[in-house]
């Protein structure tokens, strides 16, 4: 069988992908990504093959200050961006590739609007996969009418609830507790379980020093951290007077001498895997991605939160409802609020109480593998 997986975005956009991707290999399906040029060489160091559509634009990493965010603008924006100029300009080319590589199924993540578009273009079958945890940020009346015009250029009705996203099978790699009860899941929808957390002891590879103390992960993304100003800044001056072993990832485009000398406690780098950190650690602070959540979550873990757009402030809202995460507004914290807040979750049970009961509904979820096989029971029908 030849499935494939479509994504529209960065890391946070292809990362729910690969678990499903690589189960489908193991299971000896053909497989190919397809995803907006500058994600092409993430993709083959991954091991896959991977077309191009689209283009870059907006795409070029630029330095600036930390703004303001509104969140009824980050929905918008889903809709002029992902569902109207992204999907139109992926769309066409999608056409083709659908045309040449002639899958069986398509997968996409939930943003990638123009994979759908192309699938019913082409009468073909496609998956959605969810990428946002929260479920709050895709507004259909928001959505959906810049969808439409794109829809409207294949020939396709309008869709004004979004519809024709869980026409055959909707996947969710989150507990269904975290979603905004505002947003529920389609009835074609199956929750399953992206990953498998396990604790581990000892001296990790990447660590450079002893641990000594509990450890504590500083991280803002894979996008992000071009934009935050001086958060960085702030964070670490705040939390590296505290008895914590701390590790900060500043992503490969900031160089971590920037930050000057640290004490014996603080280690900073540019890029590791969340998942080779996550086993050690008892606490993360973040911009509340959904990749960063979620990974928390898996190894149930406390968390102080700082949102600086996107799906960001919904997150950290569903994090705080459930008694999970301290929420701080990175524009205007101090040092000495995130050195509070990152004490109160370390010390404070319920915070660790609470997202160790969301750790457990995620490991009940079914595995990726079963997620795989409602994949090629839609690829059948």
């Amino acid at each position: 069988m030849r499935l494939l997986f479509s994504f529209a975005g960065g890391r946070g956009h292809l990362d729910p992908l690969v678990p499903l991707a690589q189960a489908a290999q193991e299971a000896g399906h053909d497989i190919a990504f397809v995803g907006r040029p500058w994600m092409q060489n993430k993709v083959e160091k991954l091991g896959f093959s991977c077309f191009r559509a689209g283009n870059d634009r907006g795409l070029t990493p630029v330095e600036r200050p930390l703004v303001a965010f509104d969140i009824e603008d980050e929905r918008r924006l889903v809709g002029q961006a992902f569902a109207g100029r992204i999907a139109r300009e992926r769309a066409q080319e999608l056409v083709e590739i659908y045309r040449e590589w002639r899958p069986d199924l398509v997968v996409w993540e939930e943003t990638d609007f123009g994979a759908m578009v192309a699938a019913e273009a082409l009468g073909m079958k496609h998956v959605c996969v969810l990428v946002i945890a929260s479920g709050a940020l895709v507004v259909p009346k928001l959505v959906a009418p810049h969808l439409d015009a794109v829809r409207a250029e294949y020939g396709l009705a309008p869709d004004p609830e979004l519809s024709s996203r869980d026409r055959y099978l909707t996947l969710s790699p989150f507990p269904a507790r975290f979603r905004d009860p505002a947003f529920p899941l389609a009835d074609r929808s199956f929750a399953f379980r992206n990953s498998t957390a396990q604790r581990r002891t000892g001296k990790p590879e990447w660590a450079s020093h002893t641990h000594r103390a509990p450890l504590v992960y500083l991280t803002l993304g894979t996008v992000f951290p071009l934009e935050s100003g001086d958060l960085f800044q702030r964070m670490i001056a705040g939390l590296r007077e505290l008895e914590i072993e701390l590790l900060v990832t500043v992503g490969n485009e900031i160089d971590p001498k920037r930050f000057g000398p640290q004490p014996s406690n603080v280690q900073i780098e540019q890029f590791i895997p969340q998942d080779a950190i996550l086993p050690y650690a008892q606490a993360v602070v973040s911009h509340a991605g959904s990749g960063s959540v979620m990974g928390a979550l898996s190894h149930g873990l406390p968390m102080v939160l700082l949102p600086l757009g996107a799906d960001q402030p919904l997150n950290a809202q569903r994090c705080e409802a459930l008694g999970l995460a301290i929420t701080l507004d990175g524009l205007t914290v101090t040092p000495e609020q995130i050195a509070a807040a990152c004490q109160t979750v370390l010390r404070e049970p319920s915070y660790r109480q609470a997202a160790q009961q969301l750790q457990a509904e995620y490991a009940a979820l079914p595995s990726v593998k079963e997620a795989l096989v409602r994949i090629e029971q839609i690829a059948q029908l």
